[in-house]
C-alpha cells in the first residue's frame, strides 16, 4: 500500500480468495491457493503443513512456491510469522492490520494477539538512546495458557 494515490499493476492487483480478505501481490493460482489454505485455519502452521494441506486438496503447489508465497505475504503484512522454540517459522493470517504482539502457548500452540504500549515506548526509547530511527520490532511471549496449566 503506497500511502499516496497510486495505481496497481496487474502483478500487484489484489488476489481474491474464498477465505479471508484479498491479498496483494502477483495474481497466481498458487498464491490464491496458499492464501485460501491460510484462511481455513486459525492456528499457526508451518510451510510444510500448508504444503501438505494443499497436496491433500489436490492443489499442485510446490513447497518452494509455498515458502516464497508465505514470505511475500509476510512482507506485505498479510500474515503473522512466529519462530517456534525449535526455530521453525510458522504462519497465520493476521486478524488485525494494526501492529501487535503474540502470547503463544508452548503446550497447545494457541496464540493470542495483544497490544503492548509499554513495549512500543521501550523499543523507541532504546533505539533513540543508540541513535536509531525508523525502528521496527517483533515480540512473541511464550508460556503456558490457562487451559493447559489447569490440566
Amino acid at each position: 500500500m503506497c500511502g499516496q494515490s497510486c495505481e496497481l499493476s496487474v502483478e500487484e492487483a489484489p488476489v481474491t480468495t474464498a477465505a479471508g480478505p484479498p491479498v496483494r501481490g502477483r495474481s497466481t493460482r498458487q498464491r490464491a491457493a496458499v492464501a485460501a489454505a491460510l484462511g481455513e485455519v486459525d492456528e499457526f502452521r508451518s510451510a510444510q503443513d500448508l504444503h501438505d494441506m494443499l497436496k491433500h486438496k489436490g492443489d499442485s503447489v510446490g513447497l518452494t512456491t509455498v515458502y516464497r508465497t508465505l514470505q511475500s505475504l509476510a512482507d506485505a503484512g498479510e500474515v503473522d510469522v512466529l519462530r517456534t522454540d525449535e526455530g521453525e517459522s510458522v504462519y497465520r493470517r493476521c486478524s488485525t492490520g494494526d501492529h501487535h504482539h503474540h502470547l503463544v502457548c508452548r503446550v497447545c500452540g494457541k496464540a493470542v494477539e495483544v497490544e503492548g504500549p509499554a513495549v512500543e515506548k521501550w523499543a523507541e526509547a532504546i533505539a533513540s538512546e543508540h541513535g536509531y530511527v525508523n525502528v521496527a520490532h517483533t515480540v512473541e511471549i511464550f508460556g503456558t495458557c490457562a487451559e493447559c496449566a489447569s490440566k
